[in-house]
């Protein structure tokens, strides 16, 4: 009876990404041990995908380590007569600080796949990836392994919008992703500000959230004055256009609308003009008795 072997993958999530991609690197070994190495033999990972390192939350841990020890070994492969970083760089940082000279670690042969693999799923995993650095490791994943959107948001488990809501903050203006970065903006806040064409007022609208401190609700609020403000001066410059065209059709919209305007804000109810070949009609709506009324003295130049 044949006996199942082992498996190699890393769990739910990116663990299965790459299973159908070709690789020219040697497979991984079997050989997986714990030792004590020297830290200042370990290199850092150059695809690890988190940029920013909270000075403070290094240094808390760097005092529990200095206390407690490293409790989880990191992870690491052999490198010429040393050893690179795949997972735990937090750890060799405040192992660093806390003054220690080795750091238990896990040591394994990996494929490059592998290597980007696993740190991206040990940030992920614990959140510590900020939405800048991860739309760059997805964008990473999509542009090195020929990774569509959609494979890729159904190898993570997400949505395809997810994915696409990510991605879409690398057009960010360099400004803005440093807002993000920096934590005075979130993905959600910053979401609004794409829907605006001008580089220049998604800025201006950035600096002012940042400034007074807006919730998400009062950026879109915002956003949307805006671009109504643009359909307001769009709709102007074509009726403008129009009417130096000598557009006969659109001057006689432009005339009943303005008919329409006033009316309604005479009257104060909806109005609807109907216009047929020989002739037309004004409706006004009322509700209930004493709108009529009101509407009746109007009409009849009757104090109301």
């Amino acid at each position: 009876m044949n006996k199942k072997k082992p498996s190699k993958g890393l769990g739910r999530g990116l663990g299965a990404i790459f299973t159908d991609l070709q690789e020219t690197d040697a497979p991984p070994q079997d050989t997986v041990y714990v030792q004590e190495i020297p830290l200042d033999k370990i290199a850092p990972n150059p695809r690890q995908p988190r940029k920013g390192f909270d000075p403070g939350k290094i240094k808390e841990l760097a005092e529990t380590i200095a206390t407690h020890g490293v409790i989880q070994p990191v992870v690491v492969q052999k490198s010429g007569d040393g050893y690179l970083l795949i997972a735990g760089e937090r750890r060799v940082r405040a192992s660093t600080m806390a003054g220690l000279t080795h750091i238990p670690a896990l040591v394994k042969d990996y494929s490059s796949a592998e290597i980007m693999e696993i740190t991206l799923v040990e940030n992920l995993q614990r959140e510590d990836l900020n939405p800048i650095e991860e739309a760059l490791a997805y964008q990473q994943l999509i542009d090195e392994f020929g990774l569509t959107q959609e494979k890729l948001a159904g190898r993570l488990g997400k949505s395809r919008s997810a994915i696409t809501n990510a991605l879409r903050l690398l057009a960010l203006d360099d400004e803005m992703k440093q807002y993000v970065l920096e934590g005075r903006l979130t993905a959600g806040q910053i979401r609004p500000l794409l829907t605006l064409d001008s580089k220049d007022e998604q800025k201006a609208l950035a600096r002012s959230a940042v400034k007074h401190h807006w919730s998400t609700r009062k950026i879109e609020a915002v956003a949307q004055k805006i671009k109504a403000g643009h359909a307001i001066e769009k709709r102007a410059a074509e009726d403008e256009r129009a009417v130096e065209n000598g557009d006969q059709n659109h001057v006689e919209q432009l005339v009943l609308h303005d008919i329409l305007e006033r009316m309604r804000r005479y009257y104060g109810t909806k109005v609807s003009i109907k216009r047929g070949k020989r002739e037309g009609k004004i409706e006004l709506s009322f509700f209930g008795d004493e709108d009529l009324g009101r509407l009746v003295q109007l009409m009849l130049h009757e104090e109301v």
